[in-house]
């Protein structure tokens, strides 16, 4: 694999998604859950997606229930949840695994490409980003803890 574009998922619905859709836009993955601290960072995240998207720039939200069973629902109930309490419009995907050996192959390939302190591979929490460029190069990974709105400076700058 060399870029994110040769992966494929499966939208929150259950069809399958290539990322090569995505192609010439500034993307950034993350991987969520609706009953985490740091769920209200879906606020955020729209926000941007408001601003910058959908034309040249996308996040793709991952749910993920890794994490102290934080994503509990199915998918129909995490995509009501999203859209009624921070009014999510950019494209969510089905659950996956993002560390062990079920995490989604796009995760391993993230995760390769963008460590985290220290080196390590591994997810730490849900939340954690991973900023890529238009031409599907995965160019930094940010921890939990990072606003979405922290990020606003090198999306604009990889906008243009």
């Amino acid at each position: 694999m060399t870029s994110i574009y040769d992966f494929s998922v499966n939208n929150i619905q259950g069809k399958s998604v290539s990322l090569s859709e995505y192609k010439d836009k500034v993307i950034l993955i993350v991987n969520t859950a609706s009953a985490c601290g740091f769920t209200p960072q879906y606020k955020g995240l729209q926000a941007l997606y408001d601003k910058y998207g959908p034309e040249k720039f996308v996040i793709l939200g991952f749910p993920c229930n890794q994490f102290g069973d934080q994503e509990s629902g199915s998918e129909s109930e995490i995509s009501s949840f999203c859209e009624l309490n921070y009014g999510v419009n950019f494209p969510l995907f089905e659950k996956v695994e993002v560390n062990g050996p079920e995490a989604h192959p796009l995760y391993e390939y993230l995760k390769s490409e963008a460590k985290g302190i220290l080196g390590s591979k591994g997810i730490k929490w849900n939340f954690t980003k991973f900023l890529i460029d238009s031409q599907g190069k995965v160019l930094a990974r940010f921890a939990s803890t990072t606003k979405p709105e922290a990020l606003e400076k090198e999306i604009n700058s990889l906008l243009g």
